[in-house]
């Protein structure tokens, strides 16, 4: 149980930090939109990264090199680039607050869920990386223990913040408050998408 607790925390404590994919999932949230699908695909990618980086953590620190990183940079950094500019162009259109229209398809809300999991490097340094690197030196059932807790705590967090922010929706009703949000979307990927660009030049 020790290390179940140790998993919890460590993996908690990396996925706290407000990044492009939570921003993603608490958007989804306060639309109330396919929320039950975002928190799932994203806990369970996470599980799936969590287990490869402790079990396959040799094998790639071996293979990601800098080239592997550049290339997710690049693929981020245009994902990112599309999701700002359709911010942008739908950011004066009147949002519709009308739960059981679902105006955009479950296939379209999964293809972004995934993008915003697995185009980002960061997914990959926090859960395979770290956490492989840093279970290494466990024996395999304090392994299979650091897994599970740190997977139950992504199940917790995602699952958390999108039905936290379902919930919260009620008290964002209006086309001000939404454009509030925008702006705050749009500056954050901004921001993001900087941070990576740089990230390349550098």
């Amino acid at each position: 149980m020790e290390y179940l607790l140790i998993g919890f925390l460590t993996s908690l404590s990396l996925i706290l930090a407000i990044g492009a994919q939570n921003i993603f999932v608490i958007e989804q949230g306060l639309k109330k939109q396919n929320v039950f699908l975002v928190c799932f695909v994203c806990s369970i990618s996470d599980l799936i990264l969590i287990f490869l980086g402790i079990f396959l953590f040799h094998y790639f620190i071996q293979y990601f090199n800098p080239t592997i990183e550049l290339i997710f940079n690049i693929l981020l950094l245009i994902f990112l680039l599309h999701f700002i500019y359709s911010k942008i162009k739908s950011f004066n259109l009147k949002v519709n607050f009308n739960n059981e229209i679902q105006d955009i398809s479950k296939f379209n809300i999964f293809i972004k869920t995934l993008g915003f999991t697995y185009l980002n490097p960061h997914v990959y340094s926090d859960t395979v990386f770290f956490l492989g690197n840093f279970s290494k030196n466990l024996i395999f059932n304090q392994k299979i223990l650091f897994g599970v807790g740190a997977s139950i705590a992504s199940f917790v967090f995602f699952f958390l913040i999108g039905y936290l922010s379902s919930y919260l929706s009620k008290y964002a009703q209006s086309d001000k408050v939404w454009k509030v949000i925008n702006i705050f979307i749009i500056s954050f990927m901004s921001l993001l998408t900087i941070y990576v660009l740089m990230d390349i030049i550098n």
